[in-house]
């Protein structure tokens, strides 16, 4: 593969004690940079920031993330990612996902067919409470596809967009939600493997409640778990009846784990961590209703954040008012700040032959409930959700806008 990707990587470490971890992770960035331009937004504290700087800085754009009034730092890192990318080709990943130059290519082909890309993560090694969280990803995928740590995207569709809200706490699913109300296409495929490292088992603790409180934007799922646990201890039939869908819980991951050749990836063993995930699930999803109510929200970060995404009719009628702002409008003197920082440049083409799409290939998230067009184009979006704040994201989606007004007007 040749250097026609741009790899952004949104990163925030607040420790030194990651030792193994860093060497792991500049091993894996020196060896990605032959693929792609890795550009490393890194909103470490200053002395963490330096010592990356100097491991990473002959290899990769190593930059602090712009400042930004979101609440989620890692949508303002991609966000400033984004900004400094130059191929329309565009990988987004946690810090914790390893591409090898298979599934690199993989993905960003599909980007000829799609406007956003999200390929299906295996843990590797392999924890016990990684065996656990595989459940989930299994559960989803007989579903439909599972949510990933990376996503391939087109620039010019992120920017014609407007990006996506930064103050929400399912920023995967914001993404794709606003890709699909803006008239892309997103595809899953559950066919391209790429490896995610595990994180520790303390931190896996803490992202129990919090994953849970995902659950808020897709409500059919709070439906399906909430009753679990009082179904339970409801007496003897109740108790026969979760056993029942405990057990066939098994067998629904076990047809997870096998579609899209996924036998060859997750392990036998795998679908029987299943109903303990689904305990799990049920429990904190009390706990993650409980602090929405009492708390506000549920805690990220230093942040508290109370939506966890927007839904696609919410975006859609958001993308329509954006769509509606006149030319030459209020709207136009942010506009011109913004263009200033983001300049649009000649987009590089990807690297492949045009493929088409496997027949595995779910258009539809799980729990979305929303099937977008696939003929649509994107519109430029503005939303603010009621808050009256302007923000970065609010106009960069007229860009394009601005420069055919300006090319029609000859200004």
């Amino acid at each position: 593969m040749t250097r026609s990707v741009d790899y952004v990587l949104p990163l925030r470490w607040t420790t030194e004690g990651r030792t193994g971890e860093l060497e792991e992770l500049t091993a894996y960035i020196r060896d990605l940079s032959a693929s792609a331009r890795v550009i490393v937004v890194d909103g470490s504290p200053a002395k963490l920031f330096e010592h990356h700087r100097a491991l990473w800085g002959a290899f990769a754009l190593h930059v602090a993330p712009d400042p930004s009034p979101w609440r989620n730092g890692k949508v303002a890192g991609v966000h400033t990612g984004l900004r400094l990318t130059t191929a329309d080709a565009v990988v987004i990943a946690d810090d914790d996902v390893r591409y090898d130059p298979a599934s690199l290519r993989r993905t960003v082909d599909l980007l000829h067919e799609a406007d956003l890309v999200g390929p299906q993560n295996v843990f590797d090694p392999l924890p016990w409470h990684a065996a656990w969280d595989s459940a989930r990803s299994l559960l989803n995928r007989a579903v439909a596809a599972d949510y990933p740590g990376s996503f391939a995207v087109r620039r010019s569709t992120f920017v014609d967009m407007g990006g996506y809200d930064g103050d929400v706490l399912f920023e995967n699913l914001e993404l794709m939600r606003t890709v699909r109300a803006n008239g892309g296409r997103v595809v899953r495929p559950r066919d391209v493997y790429v490896i995610r490292r595990p994180p520790s088992a303390r931190h896996f603790a803490g992202q129990r409640v919090r994953q849970a409180y995902d659950d808020m934007a897709q409500p059919w799922r709070l439906a399906l778990f909430l009753p679990v646990l009082p179904t339970a201890l409801s007496g003897p039939r109740g108790r026969r009846v979760v056993v029942a869908a405990l057990v066939a819980s098994v067998g629904m991951a076990e047809l997870g784990r096998r579609r899209g050749g996924g036998a060859r990836h997750f392990a036998a063993h795998l679908p029987l961590f299943a109903p303990a995930w689904l305990l799990e699930r049920s429990v904190c999803s009390w706990l993650a209703v409980a602090q929405g109510v009492l708390a506000g929200g549920v805690r990220y970060g230093d942040e508290r954040l109370a939506v966890a995404a927007h839904s696609v009719r919410r975006l859609r009628r958001a993308a329509a008012r954006r769509a509606l702002v006149p030319a030459g409008g209020a709207e136009q003197a942010p506009v011109r700040a913004v263009a200033e920082r983001l300049q649009r440049r000649p987009a590089a083409p990807t690297e492949g032959d045009r493929t088409s799409i496997r027949n595995d290939l779910p258009t539809v998230g799980v729990g979305d409930g929303e099937a977008a067009s696939q003929q649509q184009r994107p519109v430029r979006v503005r939303d603010d959700h009621g808050t009256g704040r302007t923000r970065a994201v609010t106009v960069l989606g007229a860009l394009d806008s601005h420069a055919s007004n300006a090319a029609r007007t000859g200004t």
